[in-house]
């Protein structure tokens, strides 16, 4: 069946040396902030990102790969191969982005030359990464396509998601609120704990009442669900390490952990969450 080749979009914020190592291919989203238009993660370092939106007075808005760039990425990776390959195409959720309808076009456009899958993953940041990853070890370790997609039909399934925002201003903003809107006008003291819906919507996962009682609520959420199994955890961050570590720390510390990563959350998702946002992941291992 040939082998199996992974792509992604720099949504997934996989830190760069497991990109390198497990082989996945990442195809930029843009940012604008001002008149600068940037390639995420190409010529726009995390770093650069919240110092520039910090001095800026407009908000940064985003947007999605065109179809011929997912194409001109597809078409390269088949003539690169001497066997035949399939791609698994895995991306930010659909109800965020338009990439997804890129990617899709795309497929079609190169179905001549090369399959490819492309899968919406109905989640953003790491949630996506840590799935990327896992699909991507099993890619190199010869699994064919129907192992990887029964594999990450499963994960897709399995991994939760938590995050915790410091405003939704950036949320509201670039239209990507779902159905957390309703908090709006009960936000005095209230820090909301979010999720991603199963049809991939940002949605209020519980309302509590200070920091202490969020971390509790996620602690008490992934305890519930995941129990004893052995998980792999994902935590990404803006700008803000030091609560990241606080998040693991804290919901995590009664799990069965077999490995952690700790990643930076990228200036496209960035710019949709704001600074000092964090989030965890969740991921049964085998």
């Amino acid at each position: 069946m040939g082998r199996v080749k992974i792509v992604t979009d720099s949504t997934a914020d996989i830190p760069k040396d497991l990109v390198k190592k497990y082989d996945i291919t990442v195809v930029p989203l843009k940012v604008a902030i001002g008149n600068e238009t940037f390639q995420d993660g190409v010529n726009l370092t995390t770093e650069a990102f919240y110092q520039k939106i910090e001095s800026s007075e407009e908000l940064p808005s985003t947007s999605q790969p065109t179809p011929y760039e997912f194409e001109t990425v597809y078409r390269r990776i088949a003539e690169n191969e001497a066997d035949e390959v399939t791609i698994l195409s895995i991306h930010l959720s659909s109800q965020l982005s338009g990439t997804m309808q890129s990617a899709t076009l795309a497929a079609e456009e190169v179905k001549d030359a090369v399959h490819v899958d492309v899968v919406d993953s109905k989640r953003a940041s790491y949630a996506i990464g840590i799935i990327v990853v896992e699909i991507a070890k099993l890619a190199q370790d010869g699994a064919d396509v129907k192992a990887c997609k029964e594999r990450l039909n499963t994960l897709l399934e399995e991994t939760k998601v938590y995050f915790l925002v410091n405003t939704l201003e950036y949320l509201q903003k670039n239209g990507r609120i779902g159905k957390a809107s309703a908090l709006f006008g009960t936000l005095l003291k209230v820090k909301p704990v979010l999720s991603l819906s199963e049809d991939g919507q940002v949605y209020p996962y519980f309302k509590a009442r200070g920091r202490k009682k969020a971390l509790a609520a996620i602690r008490e959420a992934v305890n519930e669900q995941y129990g004893s199994k052995p998980v792999h955890i994902g935590i990404c961050h803006a700008n803000a390490l030091e609560s990241g570590e606080e998040l693991l720390e804290k919901t995590t510390s009664s799990l069965q952990v077999e490995s952690t990563t700790i990643t930076e959350i990228g200036a496209v998702i960035g710019s949709h969450v704001g600074p000092e946002s964090v989030a965890v992941t969740v991921m049964p291992a085998k």
